[in-house]
């Protein structure tokens, strides 16, 4: 059977484009491109911890066996969605499958008709992709412009006779492909102020900010004025899935209501075990964290040294991001990276706005000093 032509035709513009996306062969490069940013995704002992965890329980299941509402709630859910709540310092906690599952099914549910969701420009698509599935409106803010955000807050009070609508803002405390942070506490501010409820992902957060490395939120001690926070486990904890934070009554409500929860087969025990024993881990290898954290410093100072400071978007988080305008010039600057033993992405539009395509770094505590600085200084010579 024939391929579409229109399908053809959207393909063959993305080559035109130098943007067509394809599947990357496994390397052995030197890893500045995964998220895994405290090396949990590689670690012998959480994967042995989890196995004999398993072992320790008699556990032998390979699968769930069905969604969460039917047969699929296996007791370690439990266990583990109160250590998450307790780590957290948060009410409840609900499992869901991944981040992305657990975006659009926050977003899909909970936002009524009528309401209004405010959102960052910058977030991901996951969130926009759940915002795109509600029955509320939405309007994007400026990226951490909170003046642009009042402002479409008292635009929409101005003109809403209903009186009992909702305003969600909804933010990430690491923006995946800037690496940047709001100031949570001025949005605090303007949200209580506007008598909004405040939405934050902390994919990229997790792991990485924190004395355990609880995220940006209670790094900051602000975890009691979110309305739900989201936390995403392929990242800093190195495994999968993802979870809602928040009050009891959210929790009952997305079981009742957030069909990416409802209709889907629920994690394995395996993966729930591994997410239990990760969350052990972070809570106890500080070493972990502090490696990570000098190995920022030190990539920040590094930039610094080599004037390549204007290149890059401000950011404290182990994302570092490099402006490169041009599909064809950020693409062959990470080719030559990558012939020199360095594993570095580009970042294409159209992922990123045209213009502002880029050269993604994420720093791990693995990255050695000496790997950070013969990578900077053949950037520095490629530009």
């Amino acid at each position: 059977m024939n391929f579409p032509k229109n399908l053809t035709d959207k393909l063959e513009r993305r080559k035109l484009n130098k943007s067509l996306r394809v599947l990357p062969q496994p390397n052995d490069l030197i890893d500045f491109a995964s998220n895994d940013y405290i090396g949990f995704s590689k670690s012998e002992a959480i994967f042995n911890a989890a196995h004999q965890f398993l072992l320790d329980r008699n556990i032998k299941s390979n699968g769930a066996t069905g969604s969460r509402l039917i047969s699929g709630n296996h007791f370690l859910y439990t266990e583990t969605e109160n250590f998450i709540a307790q780590f957290h310092q948060s009410e409840s906690a609900l499992l869901f499958n991944s981040g992305y599952d657990a975006n659009v099914g926050f977003f899909s549910a909970v936002p009524q008709k009528g309401d209004l969701i405010l959102y960052d420009e910058l977030c991901h698509a996951s969130i926009r992709d759940g915002i795109q599935l509600s029955n509320a409106k939405s309007y994007k803010f400026k990226h951490n412009d909170f003046e642009d955000l009042e402002k479409k807050i008292i635009n929409f009070n101005g003109n809403n006779n209903e009186k009992t609508a909702i305003i969600y803002i909804v933010t990430e405390t690491v923006f995946s492909m800037d690496g940047d942070c709001p100031n949570m506490e001025e949005l605090i501010t303007v949200s209580e102020k506007n008598n909004c409820y405040l939405v934050v992902d902390e994919a990229h957060a997790l792991g990485v900010f924190g004395e355990k490395g609880e995220g940006l939120i209670q790094y900051l001690q602000l975890q009691d004025k979110i309305f739900a926070r989201i936390m995403t486990f392929g990242k800093g904890l190195g495994c999968h899935g993802a979870v809602v934070l928040g009050s009891e009554e959210l929790k009952s409500y997305l079981v009742n209501f957030a069909r990416s929860f409802i209709y889907t087969t629920g994690l394995s025990p395996h993966s729930v075990a591994t997410i239990l024993v990760g969350y052990h881990h972070l809570e106890k290898d500080k070493n972990a964290l502090e490696l990570l954290k000098e190995n920022i410093v030190f990539f920040n100072q590094v930039k610094k040294m080599l004037y390549l400071n204007p290149l890059f978007i401000r950011s404290k988080s182990a994302i570092q991001s490099a402006i490169i305008p041009g599909n064809e010039k950020v693409k062959s600057i990470a080719n030559a990276l990558q012939k020199k033993g360095f594993d570095v992405k580009a970042i294409l539009s159209p992922t990123v706005p045209e213009g502002q395509e880029r050269l993604r770094f994420c720093i791990h505590n693995f990255n050695s000093k000496e790997e950070i600085s013969s990578l900077m200084t053949c950037l520095s010579s490629l530009l």
